[in-house]
């Protein structure tokens, strides 16, 4: 299969690909989260190829254990939430973002703002509808008063971060080491151990897709360049086992072999191991490296990428939102009927954060240039080589 994605693709396009890709995905695999493929496909008479309605029909106001959240139809997950809820921050702060950012605008964002949440089909604060690991955010900075860069600490390892960094790639395109350090600061107001390494490691793919002429193999290599402990290991296993598949219907169960050691939720997604989601140099969250590796099976593009996570099961919202973030950065167009589609299910405009993203993102590039003039000003002050032109 050749890579249909758009090498050249200006700044503006990725911005809005990796933006709507990862809202796309996230909605896709909303209505198939927890299952297995197996499951899914028993459910479905075959494989998911695009938006579905809910597992359980008409009973979604009760089945557990989805119960109250409307998901399928095409309505997004608390994934694209707190991902426009970044983005709304980077647009408030207008330049790079710490963890003090995060308790200063992306907790009372979360606390205070009403908005359309899709699956509740009503407005609510954001709060009400996020899982308890980003509830996290709130308990222990807003009201445990606890420092930014340490309030991670605690709170159960797993994607709830790096599920919406994908902002912190765009804002440093084509600079994944400095995507993944603005993350890692981010992160640590949510997450520690693994869960803050994958946040680093996804900023840096969308970072590294950004970049022109890049692919996913070019992306991967930047991920490990980066990637520490078992993130690196697990991304390493991944990529080598998703080389060997084109398609994602062979690479379904090879890839969860692939990334089982490395995982600590165990086989049963929905009861989870006595080890599961606690801090450890050795594992990884399942996620990332899954989300690359669809990537690499579809070479690049969009619409396999994402369709190979969402029929992968288990966290697959997030592994879809993921693998649609790097795959619409690295400029693949997403399907222009899902994007559609989802938009007005969900009632959110997708292509606006893009849009105020790309405006913020070009203000702190030339703040960056600035701040680095200056620098090398001042060092050539102290006898260090001539400023640039």
């Amino acid at each position: 299969m050749q890579p249909k994605t758009h090498q050249n693709a200006p700044l503006d396009e990725r911005i809005a690909g990796a933006l709507v890709g990862a809202a796309v995905g996230d909605a896709l695999g909303g209505p198939v989260e927890g299952y297995s493929p197996e499951q899914i496909l028993e459910r479905h008479g075959g494989r998911v190829h695009g938006v579905v309605g809910p597992w359980h029909g008409a009973d979604w106001r009760t089945a557990r254990p989805l119960a109250p959240y409307h998901k399928g139809d095409g309505h997004v997950t608390d994934d694209t939430l707190m991902t426009h809820a970044l983005v709304r921050v980077y647009a408030r702060v207008r330049d790079h973002l710490d963890a003090y950012a995060i308790a200063d605008h992306l907790v009372p964002d979360l606390m205070t703002e009403p908005r359309w949440i899709p699956e509740l089909e009503s407005e609510a604060l954001p709060l009400q509808r996020i899982f308890l690991a980003e509830k996290w955010l709130v308990t222990r900075i807003h009201y445990g008063h606890a420092d930014p860069r340490e309030a991670g600490t605690g709170n159960i390892v797993n994607c709830g971060a790096a599920m919406y960094m994908a902002p912190v790639g765009l804002v440093n395109a084509a600079d994944p080491r400095a995507a993944y350090a603005e993350a890692l600061d981010i992160a640590g107001a949510h997450q520690s151990s693994y869960g803050r390494e994958a946040a680093g490691v996804l900023a840096a793919a969308v970072a590294a897709a950004c970049t022109p002429g890049a692919t996913p193999d070019s992306v991967v290599s930047a991920c490990l360049a980066l990637a520490k402990d078992g993130t690196r290991a697990a991304i390493e296993r991944v990529s080598e086992e998703a080389a060997r598949h084109t398609d994602f219907e062979s690479a379904l169960r090879p890839l969860r072999e692939a990334v089982t050691p490395y995982d600590t939720v165990g086989p049963d997604y929905r009861a989870p191991s006595l080890g599961a989601r606690r801090p450890s140099r050795l594992h990884a969250i399942e996620e990332l490296p899954v989300a690359l590796g669809m990537v690499l099976v579809a070479r690049g593009d969009y619409r396999h990428a994402v369709l190979g996570a969402v029929n992968y099961g288990r966290d697959c919202d997030s592994i879809a939102t993921m693998a649609g973030a790097v795959a619409g950065a690295l400029g693949s167009p997403v399907p222009q009927d899902w994007a559609k589609t989802v938009a007005e299910a969900s009632r959110l405009d997708l292509w606006e954060p893009a849009t105020t993203l790309t405006a913020v993102t070009r203000e702190i590039f030339d703040r960056d240039v600035a701040r680095r003039r200056t620098h090398e000003q001042a060092f050539a002050s102290l006898g260090g080589p001539a400023c640039s032109d």
